[in-house]
């Protein structure tokens, strides 16, 4: 197995004749991936891809359905869906691909177990992994229910709901990124045409935000619309990180086919539009950091929701369904604990890796 510097290398590479990389954020990302290991995790999806086959051949043989792929414990947010209901649930599906349902549980985990070691998280790891196990089954056993936070779920809307998602915080941040005069002409249009008035004027910035997608091009509209602010965000697409591990296969960008199979109630803003993926911003639609959760947040029943949650995603892939809940049935003992030990270990010894490079 090559070393995790030249896999970066070698992936970027590959990315760069996809789509337009800009230099300056990929060199953010790199310093990033030095910081911790949970961070460095969240940017290595690519590495992921090359050694989970090899760590864990047995769970890669599991019924493959239509994965996230880059599932984390920070890749969950909120929305609103068409009734102008919120609305919890996994928030980004850059990498979605054919996998084993097993990929999404175990990278789930260790990105758990990861956030405890640096001290977001509090639970222990075996807790962590029969938390997300119990609820993935559960939500298996249901047949999937959203997220939907309302007469429902108001443990999840005081988890998802705090300081950092106020409006004035949201707003100055979004106000300190830099202001561009140049965009492809396809981005521009794909911005105006979720905007409100497609005659409102707005300003276009450069987002830097994130850290697996860090390194693509990312442009925002905000304008000023009937009293309030307004945002658009068009992020470049590009095909999984899995075909570029495998070689090949399908470059196909799969995201709107997974919002569409999966158990939700839907952002009716986010879109596929040529190359840009395409969403609303706004202080209740984004992305929900570790650090803005409650400090006596029940952690136990948060993996439990995020399992169920991955059980709603799953739940798209149709009749392979059975055959998921069969083999997830048939499996005891550790298993999950056993294989999130393992990758772990391997995300650890990259990330000392990159350090020293």
């Amino acid at each position: 197995m090559v070393k995790i510097a030249k896999a970066t290398r070698k992936f970027e590479s590959w990315l760069d004749r996809q789509i337009p990389l800009i230099r300056a954020d990929l060199a953010l990302k790199h310093k990033l991936m030095a910081q911790d290991a949970f961070t460095f995790m969240r940017a290595t999806f690519y590495r992921w891809t090359q050694v989970w086959p090899d760590i864990c051949p047995e769970l890669v043989r599991a019924p493959w359905v239509l994965a996230v792929g880059d599932l984390h414990v920070e890749n969950f947010g909120t929305w609103r869906d068409a009734e102008g209901r919120l609305v919890w649930g996994v928030n980004d599906f850059d990498e979605t691909y054919p996998m084993a349902y097993t990929n999404d549980l175990v990278r789930l985990a260790v990105s758990a177990n990861l956030a405890i070691s640096s001290k977001h998280l509090k639970i222990t790891p075996e807790r962590a992994c029969k938390a997300i196990a119990q609820g993935y089954l559960a939500g298996l056993r249901s047949g999937g229910r959203p997220f939907v936070l309302e007469e429902h779920n108001r443990w999840v809307r005081e988890a998802a709901t705090g300081e950092l998602r106020d409006p004035a915080h949201f707003w100055t941040k979004m106000l300190r990124f830099p202001l561009v005069h140049e965009a492809p002409g396809s981005a521009r249009r794909a911005l105006e045409a979720l905007l409100p008035d497609k005659e409102l004027e707005y300003r276009l910035l450069h987002r830097i935000s994130g850290i697996g997608s860090l390194g693509r091009e990312r442009f925002v509209a905000l304008a000023e619309w009937r009293g309030g602010r307004v945002a658009r965000e068009a992020k470049a697409a590009a095909p999984s990180a899995c075909v570029w591990a495998a070689r090949g296969g399908s470059k196909r960008i799969l995201y709107e086919e997974i919002l569409e199979s999966a158990c939700r109630a839907p952002d009716p803003f986010v879109r596929l539009r040529g190359r840009w993926i395409v969403r609303r911003l706004a202080p209740d639609c984004s992305r929900i950091e570790l650090t803005s959760l409650p400090k006596k947040v029940d952690e136990k029943r948060l993996l439990e929701a995020m399992g169920f949650e991955t059980a709603n995603i799953h739940l798209g892939s149709g009749d392979v369904v059975k055959t998921v809940r069969k083999d997830f049935s048939r499996r005891r003992g550790d298993w999950l604990y056993d294989a999130t030990k393992a990758m772990t270990e391997s995300v650890l010894e990259d990330f000392e890796s990159w350090r020293r490079s």
